[in-house]
């Protein structure tokens, strides 16, 4: 059997996942098929999203609804692009300042 690469996830593939199991009531070893990943790490994902969900009920909090997490997931992704968008406009700024400054006649 070949050894298993060390992968990392972030917050929010770990409590997708969880409600995958969560919301459809489905297993956490077929879920844990479907995703490629081990079924022990998404039961301990499980188990920590469901003690998130009871201390926000203790304390008065609704948690996300399926939809307003896939909108919070699209908002996160748009705002991603939206800073390597910026992050090269200003190497593009800085580039075409330089070159300003190398043109002949220039001050």
């Amino acid at each position: 059997m070949p050894p298993h690469k060390r992968r990392s996830y972030t917050a929010e593939y770990k409590v997708e996942a969880a409600h995958r199991v969560i919301d459809s009531g489905r297993t956490i070893s077929e879920v844990a098929r479907e995703l490629g990943i081990d079924a022990g790490m998404l039961s301990v994902w499980v188990k920590d999203e469901r003690r998130r969900i009871t201390a926000a009920e203790v304390h008065g909090d609704k948690p996300l609804e399926a939809a307003e997490r896939a909108e919070l997931l699209r908002l996160r992704g748009q705002v991603a692009e939206l800073e390597k968008d910026n992050a090269f406009l200003v190497k593009a700024s800085a580039y075409f300042a330089a070159m300003q400054k190398n043109r002949p006649g220039s001050l």
